[in-house]
């Protein structure tokens, strides 16, 4: 990390070089890498919030599971006391009549925690939804910020070659071209 910060460094120390010589071209390269860098600092920005996203739809999901475990659990309690309530009412006439109401009782019981043990799954799949599209945003800005990088770079070779234009009309193409990637992934 510390590496491309010392990277920025040196291509904003060539950009001051070239301003202060008073070529025209060379500050109108100067102004277009401080531009792709304030443009790549947003993408890295965006990159960041998007993982973070991600994390968090992630997190809900696992938590809707362990939530949803829990009820299927419980709902399996349920269901096996209402099937020994059932076997019991068939096999002892005496009481019968509880037994049958009791199998009732967590047959209902069991109906709901169903219910709800389905409800948290479906919210599950959507937070996993969610999280997938976060992470599909931040893998388009990761190659957003990556081409605008690049075009950082590019861009100081229009310097360092002492005004060569061919490198900055590539720069400006790949800061485009990073930029209208992010919009797109960032916007989808």
């Amino acid at each position: 990390m510390e590496e491309l910060a010392n990277e920025h460094l040196e291509h904003a120390e060539h950009a001051e070089h070239a301003m202060h010589t008073g070529n025209n071209f060379m500050v109108k390269v100067s102004a277009t890498i401080a531009v792709l860098a304030v443009l790549a600092a947003v993408i890295a920005s965006l990159e960041t919030i998007e993982t973070g996203q991600a994390i968090s739809e992630k997190n809900d999901a696992v938590l809707m599971q362990a939530q949803a475990s829990d009820q299927w659990a419980y709902y399996q309690a349920k269901s096996i006391k209402q099937h020994l309530y059932a076997i019991a009412a068939g096999t002892n006439s005496e009481h019968t009549a509880d037994y049958q109401k009791q199998a009732a009782r967590y047959e209902d019981q069991t109906r709901d925690l169903q219910k709800k043990a389905e409800e948290l799954e479906h919210k599950r799949d959507e937070k996993l939804a969610l999280s997938n599209k976060h992470e599909e945003k931040h893998h388009g800005l990761t190659l957003a910020a990556t081409l605008v990088h690049i075009s950082i770079a590019v861009a100081t070779i229009a310097i360092i070659a002492k005004g060569q234009k061919w490198p900055w009309y590539a720069a400006i193409v790949l800061g485009a071209a990073g930029a209208g990637k992010a919009a797109l992934s960032y916007l989808a």
